[in-house]
């Protein structure tokens, strides 16, 4: 795979990239994402980064979820039919801190996840800095996956926060303990999120992203337009000077790419597909965060390599590495 020199990035004004391994999977009711960033590591991800002509790579690896880190009051039983509200919580303000930190000195944020729950720390965290860095300015949210994670703890059928990470970042969710650190400056605006890929979707998540007019292309529209035209669809309505976050769930492509992750989605995207929305993004300069989630090494481990590979193959093309 060949190296090209990166698109400038015109919202960060150093070379440095900040790669986060989020281990965390409390998410979700299935063990296994907690291992995705360090099994990504191993692959050879941060390797190639380092190696990259453009960026100067720091990394942080956060610790993995821990019971001992949580305050002592938390006790982390459902709450508000939520399943562990407390250690998501308390992991999502932390990631929420960090992803704030490094994007306020202008760094591009990579976050290895983990669940997809760890989106509610990505999203804060950028939306926050993004607003104190550009005096004001929003992101835009190109949010690629099978699922639409907007549920509310209300209307949530399972309860697991991994399914509810957007509606918490847009204040869609109310803001209520123990999520009650989100503040009005780190909500995500509904009228800047874009869907792809979407394809295993609740009747009531499509009725809260109607309500919202959130604008969505679902697999249905990228078979039947073609995911080019998905892609000047979505960069004409966030337009050109609008830092975007790119949170990536490796379920969003078709399980023949990644077998090796918690909830594959049959007739999902091609790997080439998968690749093109990436670069796309690259290509506009306007990146500006970007978060991978959901490779699970116990799954399919006999084709573990083949999601890895796959996962990094999104990561490089969103860098402008191919």
């Amino acid at each position: 795979m060949a190296t090209r020199l990166s698109i400038m990035q015109k919202f960060l004004p150093t070379n440095r990239l900040q790669v986060v391994a989020a281990n965390f999977g409390g998410g979700g009711p299935n063990p296994g994402p907690e291992q995705g960033p360090n099994a990504l590591i191993r692959f050879g991800l941060l390797h190639k980064l380092q190696s990259h002509p453009y960026y100067e790579v720091d990394f942080n690896d956060k610790e993995m979820y821990n019971p001992s880190l949580l305050p002592p009051s938390a006790k982390d039983s459902p709450s508000q039919g939520m399943h562990n509200p407390h250690a998501v919580s308390h992991f999502t303000q932390s990631l929420s801190q960090e992803v704030y930190h490094h994007a306020r000195q202008g760094k591009m944020i990579l976050t290895l996840g983990g669940d997809h729950s760890i989106a509610i720390g990505t999203l804060t965290g950028a939306a926050r800095a993004a607003r104190e860095r550009l005096n004001g300015q929003k992101i835009a949210v190109v949010y690629v996956d099978a699922h639409a994670d907007i549920n509310t703890p209300e209307t949530s059928p399972s309860g697991y926060i991994h399914g509810m990470s957007v509606a918490f970042a847009t204040g869609i969710a109310k803001r209520q303990a123990p999520f009650d650190w989100i503040r009005e400056e780190h909500l995500v605006d509904v009228k800047k999120v874009v869907y792809i890929g979407l394809r295993d979707v609740d009747d009531t998540e499509w009725k809260i992203m109607g309500d919202h007019g959130i604008k969505v292309f679902d697999m249905k529209d990228v078979k039947k337009h073609g995911v080019q035209r998905v892609m000047d669809s979505t960069m004409e309505y966030i337009g050109a000077d609008t830092p975007i976050h790119l949170s990536y769930d490796v379920d969003a492509l078709d399980p023949t790419w990644v077998p090796s992750t918690t909830y594959p989605v049959d007739e999902g995207l091609t790997l080439e597909d998968g690749r093109y929305i990436a670069r796309r993004i690259h290509e506009t300069g306007s990146l500006f965060s970007m978060d991978l989630v959901e490779v699970n090494p116990g799954i399919e481990t006999s084709k573990l390599d083949q999601t890895l590979q796959s996962a990094c193959s999104l990561v490089y093309s969103a860098l402008g590495q191919e």
